[in-house]
């Protein structure tokens, strides 16, 4: 392959975890910066040594040379900017989630289709070590027939930007949501939760959302298996976890309940905890220092999501290898769009059952 995938990197917060990982791939070329403050552009953009640098989103979706968009902006736009990259003839990689509502996810999947072009939501939860290796575990027939899965991520949000203030708890499940989905390899079909607890009136009034917690039960496409899913983002006390449980017949899989543990394997009634190997061997030499190490240029510069969540599990290469690979083997990347809007639709229809008091909520179908 002669031409590089040009990159252009929108908020430059967590998003600047990803530039040096585009600046070492093989396969591409980081080309460009977007930021609407101009000193953090000037900032990164200088510490980087990247040229090319827009405070405009609008301005830089018309820069013919770029060929990819990597979008790491505030949750609320999502949605527009994935629409608008898209139709611009970008290919679009978006952090988590992928939209708020179903309708949006629905317009961001006919987006997807009328370009052309390749949607990934950059979800971090199928890239992590621990999450490749019970796949392993899996793909190599150990466990066995899967018989039921658990998820939760459970984190306290107080103190982040003001749009997270109150925000339902499954409108951002799809770390939670997602390992288990991709495991079982089905869809999310229909799903009945329930709200527990009470946040103050502060933070409820911003969303209408009351609950400290939120627990649902979900049904599995085409398939036998349920799953549950836990989620709470205010006023609950406990150790920051992203975690998934995996049951089954020949082997389960077990998360650590302290971050400084390990996590468990059962055959059988024996338990044993394991030591989960790294998977940096998977990508090109250029970028496995990435899934060990953070980009920033200090302890005190880690961004808080990164700092929080123990570096994502080394999932930030692999995330940006397998965007970049999708597009120069002209494939549907792993999520592509219709399994994205599925892992997001999970939780957006989970906290309507909520509001329902449990009324069971069924998914749309995407494709």
């Amino acid at each position: 392959m002669n031409k590089k995938i040009r990159v252009a990197i929108v908020g430059l917060g967590f998003g600047s975890e990803f530039i040096p990982i585009y600046q070492n791939h093989p396969f591409a070329e980081m080309y460009a910066i977007c930021q609407r403050t101009p000193d953090k552009l000037n900032e990164i953009g200088d510490h980087f040594g990247i040229e090319v640098r827009y405070s405009s989103f609008e301005e830089m979706l018309k820069d013919d040379s770029i060929d990819a968009v990597h979008i790491n902006s505030p949750i609320p736009n999502h949605a527009e900017q994935s629409i608008a990259a898209l139709m611009a003839g970008k290919h679009v990689a978006c952090t988590v989630p992928m939209a708020t509502t179903v309708d949006e996810c629905k317009r961001i999947v006919e987006a997807q289709q009328q370009s052309e072009k390749n949607y990934m939501m950059m979800e971090t939860c199928v890239y992590t070590r621990e999450f490749l290796y019970v796949k392993d575990l899996r793909d190599a027939g150990k466990l066995g027939r899967i018989q039921f899965l658990r998820g939760a991520h459970q984190q306290e949000m107080a103190g982040w930007p003001g749009y997270w203030e109150g925000l339902p708890p499954m409108h951002y499940a799809t770390h939670a949501v997602s390992p288990l989905l991709a495991l079982a390899d089905k869809e999310a079909d229909f799903v009945s939760c329930l709200g527990s607890g009470q946040i103050s009136d502060e933070l409820t009034m911003k969303y209408g959302s009351p609950f400290a917690v939120e627990s649902a039960l979900f049904k599995l496409r085409e398939s036998e298996l349920a799953m549950e899913v836990t989620r709470s983002l205010f006023e609950t006390s406990r150790e920051y976890v992203e975690s998934f449980d995996v049951y089954a017949d020949k082997m389960s899989f077990e998360w650590q309940q302290l971050e400084g543990e390990s996590p468990v394997i059962f055959t059988g009634e024996i338990a044993e905890r394991v030591d989960i190997p790294d998977y940096a061997h998977l990508l090109p030499e250029g970028i496995r220092k990435f899934t060990t190490e953070g980009v920033y240029d200090s302890a005190e510069n880690v961004h808080l999501s990164f700092k929080q969540g123990s570096g994502h599990g080394g999932s930030h290469p692999h995330l940006a290898h397998e965007f970049i690979m999708s597009i120069v083997e002209k494939r549907a990347s792993f999520p592509d769009v219709y399994t994205s809007a599925n892992w997001t639709c999970a939780g957006i229809c989970a906290h309507e059952s909520a509001m329902r008091n449990g009324e069971q909520v069924k998914l749309p179908k995407f494709r």
